[in-house]
């Protein structure tokens, strides 16, 4: 009896031994089948230790050196991201000037003739069409950390269907800055909606002496989608995502065109002539008291006016807010890139909450990342705070390749409600026709 007790304790024992080996193995098989271990990661003792962090399981490829897009007139970022990544990896980075406003285009010719950079800065609303063309590889060593440290609507922003491809560098919308010494019957105040707007133009326009009260790009789609935006307005549906929902003509964006074409009384300029250093000379002068633009101009508005500040676009007839377009930038990895785990590395790194705040130090651009919006010294900040206020209350230019219909169309269409003041409910059918048709030929 004693003897049979002995075997089958030996049984047992064995077969936990057996057990407890093959759960080992099946780890091993879950860990190759990880997205990164399909790349050509090098092998490091590091990786051997299961509790080094996820992000030290892969090295760069031997031999690696990149190559990184980004604009000129903000290289030290790149500068001082290359410098960390060199003295971690002991990998020299090579910089050229490719602005994030072009680099998608210049990546789908160049990318898969083997001239383009590993990783490059863009805009994500050019997301769709790298995707289509297939020139940009997916986020997928640091997703989960991409995702737990940026806003949610930085991150939807460089995802498609679901795959994020996107490293999230910073947002950027638009607002309204406006010069407090013009408004001394309300104590440096300017109207917080287009009722207070209209009723101050009244009194502060003169044509002769080019004052105005109020002014933006009205001719084009991205300075005038507020309107749109505000009153229910779509391109696409589903978040920007079905081409063949057009919502340029629903109930609201007619809504929204009647409005907008009505606001020329207060600014009777012919929309081609309203351009960008136009609205900044004026400001910088005094005559102009209210002038839409982005967080790029801070530095230069504070230089030129004393009392100068920014808020939030002003609230609808409709009670709603506007909502008007914003962007993402991220760094994105080329899918031809000879070393793709360097370029994923880099990107991480590119992106990480110090290189943010640098830049947000260097540059006042607003940041993806969470904590570093937090910061004292960005939710402090009289103009970064509105400005991601404002983002907040925005929508991310649809980034499906079917947008360049959209962009191909905006002019005519603003153009001729403004300028003719062309019935409202027949320019956004027409305008609607155009993009659907525009896409279809696209095909």
């Amino acid at each position: 009896m004693n003897k049979s007790k002995g075997l089958l304790v030996s049984l047992v024992l064995m077969m936990v031994f057996v057990l407890a080996a093959c759960g080992g193995k099946n780890e091993n098989n879950n860990a190759s089948s990880s997205p990164s271990a399909s790349a050509p990661a090098a092998t490091s003792s590091a990786s051997s230790s299961e509790e080094a962090p996820a992000e030290e399981e892969y090295l760069p490829e031997e031999g690696a050196k990149l190559v990184v897009w980004y604009s000129a007139t903000e290289k030290a970022i790149i500068d001082e991201a290359a410098k960390v990544f060199k003295e971690k990896y002991g990998i020299d980075v090579e910089y050229q000037d490719v602005g994030p406003d072009k680099s998608i285009e210049k990546m789908i010719t160049d990318g898969p003739a083997g001239v383009g950079a590993d990783v490059f800065l863009a805009v994500h609303d050019r997301l769709g069409s790298a995707v289509q063309a297939g020139v940009v590889l997916p986020n997928d060593l640091h997703a989960d950390e991409s995702v737990a440290n940026n806003s949610e609507k930085s991150v939807d922003a460089l995802s498609i269907d679901g795959q994020l491809y996107g490293y999230p560098m910073s947002v950027e919308t638009t607002a309204v800055f406006y010069n407090k010494d013009l408004f001394p019957d309300t104590n440096g105040e300017a109207p917080k909606d287009w009722n207070g707007v209209i009723e101050f133009a009244k009194k502060f326009n003169d044509t002769k002496a080019q004052k105005y009260a109020y002014m933006w790009e009205v001719g084009n789609g991205y300075w005038s989608w507020g309107f749109f935006g505000g009153y229910g307005g779509y391109v696409f549906g589903k978040d920007g995502t079905d081409p063949a929902d057009i919502g340029l003509n629903s109930a609201g964006a007619v809504e929204a065109a009647k409005f907008f074409g009505s606001l020329k009384e207060i600014l009777p300029i012919k929309a081609a002539d309203i351009k960008a250093d136009i609205k900044t000379s004026l400001f910088s002068e005094g005559k102009l008291a209210m002038n839409v633009s982005g967080p790029w101009q801070v530095g230069e508005f504070k230089k030129a006016l004393p009392n100068v500040a920014v808020m939030e676009y002003p609230t609808l007839p409709n009670g709603k807010p506007m909502m008007p377009f914003s962007g993402v930038k991220g760094f994105l990895v080329n899918a031809n890139t000879k070393y793709p785990i360097a370029a994923k590395l880099f990107a991480q790194i590119a992106s990480s909450e110090a290189i943010q705040a640098k830049n947000f130090e260097l540059f006042g651009s607003l940041p993806s990342n969470k904590n570093v919006a937090a910061s004292p010294a960005v939710s402090g900040d009289a103009f970064a705070s509105v400005f991601l206020k404002q983002f907040d209350n925005s929508t991310p230019m649809p980034k499906i390749a079917e947008m360049a219909g959209f962009w191909g169309t905006h002019e005519a269409a603003l153009s001729s409600l403004w300028n003719d003041g062309a019935d409202a409910q027949t320019t956004m059918d027409d305008w609607a026709k155009k993009v659907k048709d525009s896409n279809a030929a696209a095909k």
